[in-house]
């Protein structure tokens, strides 16, 4: 009879639990692209980040399908800017699982573009024929086929680990037909012309072959990351160790965004809440003239916004005033 009720009781406590702390709370990094630069180049005429511009369709799609808890990409952004990470970088399980850490999520997704081109043929008579990537030679007249290809990897990765969870894969492609003229050509297959910059979620993008290849890809992808997300282990299975007590000093107070002299190699991260405060006397041992207490007083709490090694930075918020040289510590701390 205990045994019977012990186990309805716990069984009613997960039951209990809401569904949304049960999700893994994710970002998606920018996908490495390094294997197809070439190809992008070749394709817009210049180097293009399509590793962030998938990276975004992505977490729309995951955001749709309702799996996974994402975070804000604002912080992300601003981490891979400040770590200055490289193209390959993006990818690494062990650089993930350190951006996760200090960006406070459960798993962090990273992944590779391996395919982004096509398998063009033209068919024509005279003229110098038509490249690869699909535009029609000098005075050349005939029938081009276009087909853009677009293949994609993702891994999920366990932030406290470093272990990759899942992978899985995605693939797109589009195909066209079109009459050619020669003349200097057109890039007709993906709609544009190089040398600016592209918007992968603009309509004129994702209307062209390229574009509905990437949509193909990406969608499959989610799509496979949702149905790993109900086999993977849920985050209270590993729980994150405690923080350690924070002891910091205000740095710069100059402007709304203060900074602080601890950063994530002493736990602090993305998200959490500090508390300043204003050291207003020491008190000192009357014996050995050591000080044996401090009298500090609140000013207020700042809300860390990104994080380096040494050094994070956070808006404030509070009635005093933050100072250089004022003591910082974790809100919960006493």
């Amino acid at each position: 009879m205990l045994k019977k009720l012990a186990a309805f009781t716990l069984g009613s406590l997960v039951a209990a639990i809401p569904v949304a702390a049960q999700k893994r709370k994710i970002t998606v990094m920018d996908f490495g692209y390094a294997t197809v630069k070439k190809d992008v180049a070749a394709i817009f005429g210049t180097d293009q980040d399509i590793g962030k511009g998938i990276a975004d369709q992505l977490i729309t799609q995951l955001l749709n399908g309702g799996d996974y808890r994402l975070i804000e990409r604002t912080n992300l952004d601003k981490l891979i800017a400040e770590q200055n990470l490289s193209n390959s970088d993006r990818a690494d399980p062990a650089t993930a699982a350190k951006i996760g850490g200090v960006l406070g999520v459960d798993a962090i997704i990273v992944g590779d573009i391996t395919t982004f081109g096509n398998d063009d043929h033209h068919t024509g008579v005279g003229g110098g024929g038509g490249t690869w990537w699909g535009r029609g030679g000098v005075g050349a007249v005939g029938i081009d086929k276009h087909k853009a290809v677009v293949e994609v990897t993702a891994r999920i990765v366990d932030v406290n680990t470093g272990e990759i969870l899942a992978a899985v894969t995605g693939h797109g492609e589009a195909a066209k037909k079109g009459m050619s003229m020669g003349g200097g050509g057109s890039s007709g297959w993906w709609g544009g012309g190089g040398g600016g910059k592209v918007d992968f979620g603009s309509s004129n993008f994702q209307e062209t072959i390229i574009g509905q290849a990437v949509k193909q890809a990406v969608t499959e992808l989610a799509t496979n990351l949702d149905t790993k997300a109900a086999s993977l282990p849920p985050p209270s299975e590993k729980p994150r160790p405690a923080a350690p007590p924070l002891d910091g000093l205000v740095a710069d107070a100059s402007t709304p965004d203060i900074v602080v002299n601890v950063g994530s190699k002493n736990g602090v991260r993305v998200g959490d809440t500090l508390a300043v405060k204003h050291v207003d006397r020491v008190i000192n041992d009357p014996v050995t003239g050591k000080p044996i207490h401090t009298v500090e007083s609140m000013v207020g709490t700042l809300v860390v916004s990104s994080v380096d090694a040494d050094s994070a930075v956070g808006k404030f918020t509070g009635s005093g005033t933050p100072k250089v040289g004022d003591r910082v510590k974790r809100a919960t701390d006493n």
